[in-house]
């Protein structure tokens, strides 16, 4: 079978200026926030909460709180095709890069790739093809080979020289922990990322992200009300230094205190056995405008969008080629 795939990668600054692209995922984290009329004012505050929590965070030679501030690149990965007699490029994913910036020694440090995650194929894969099969066979549990296409394409993409010759490390996510599931606090505790959780069995996410190749551990920095999960290819502690793990939370931690208020800027920190509901009150919202019913409608829109552009045309070829790699 001949290599239909290959990568482009393109690049965004992501600060008060930024404006999302035409083949941006809207629901996306950081597009979501730059639009309407407080554009300009979500994005100020968005990154002031970013510096002002990596440097709460890494607060050693730092008597002043403002050594340091983040830059953050949208890094877009497009799928490009070669099959059924048509050449065509589908916007695959986005991710985040971070970037450190030392006022003191004026140095520019690599952070980590990942943090966020934005994928057209997961929003089909969870809004349209387990939604529809889930219609037709309630209480059957997710549909034979759900994310293998996804996971076989992310494994892919990490595989290529495209990833080699523009990030150093394997990427880092980090997301919400799941609200269905229970999380038990250890005593394990690390500086930077803090008490380590477990939970009893894998949210669904959990098991989507490990057919991606990622593992997954959960932890409550210092300071933070609530664990996340960090999903990782390698060791998360030994290959990561502590500022580029800061650099993940305080990125991540902003943009979950806008996205679901209810777990992470709750106004108590999670006990020992912990369940998040995005139906407890006593939380606090910040100053940036979002609207999460919205976004919601169109991760259902984006994912009739990739079954229409993408899953449609080249279904054959798609499955053919995913076959193969299990073989």
């Amino acid at each position: 079978m001949p290599t239909i795939f290959a990568f482009s990668i393109n690049r965004i600054a992501f600060d008060e200026n930024y404006r999302p692209a035409d083949n941006t995922r809207i629901t996306t984290n950081f597009a979501n926030l730059a639009r309407g009329e407080s554009r300009r004012e979500n994005l100020r505050n968005t990154l002031r909460m970013i510096d002002n929590r990596f440097n709460s965070l890494a607060h050693w030679d730092n008597p002043r709180g403002d050594r340091y501030t983040v830059e953050l690149e949208i890094v877009s990965v497009e799928l490009r095709i070669d099959a059924e007699g048509r050449d065509d490029v589908f916007p695959l994913i986005e991710i985040l890069q971070t970037k450190i910036v030392d006022r003191k020694t004026e140095e520019r440090i690599d952070g980590i790739v990942g943090n966020n995650f934005s994928s057209y194929v997961r929003d089909y894969d969870f809004n349209v093809l387990l939604s529809e099969h889930l219609k037709t066979h309630p209480g059957s549990g997710d549909p034979q080979g759900f994310g293998d296409l996804h996971g076989n394409l992310f494994k892919h993409f990490l595989s290529s020289s495209d990833y080699r010759e523009n990030f150093c490390k394997p990427p880092v996510i980090c997301l919400s922990v799941s609200s269905s599931k229970t999380y038990h606090r250890t005593t394990n505790k690390h500086p930077i990322l803090g008490f380590e959780y477990r939970n009893d069995e894998f949210s669904a996410t959990d098991a989507y992200f490990a057919k991606m190749g990622m593992k997954v551990r959960y932890f409550m920095p210092p300071n933070s009300v609530a664990p996340f999960a960090f999903y990782h290819l390698g060791d998360l502690i030994g290959d990561y230094t502590n500022l580029e793990l800061v650099s993940t939370i305080s990125v991540m931690e902003t943009f979950q205190k806008i996205y679901r208020p209810e777990i992470y800027n709750a106004n108590s920190a999670a006990a020992e056995r912990y369940q998040p509901s995005l139906k407890y009150q006593d939380f606090s919202l910040t100053r940036i405008v979002y609207d999460r019913e919205e976004r919601s409608r169109l991760a259902v829109e984006q994912g009739r969008f990739t079954e229409e552009r993408l899953i449609k045309p080249y279904q054959t070829a798609l499955e053919q080629w995913s076959a193969s790699l299990t073989l």
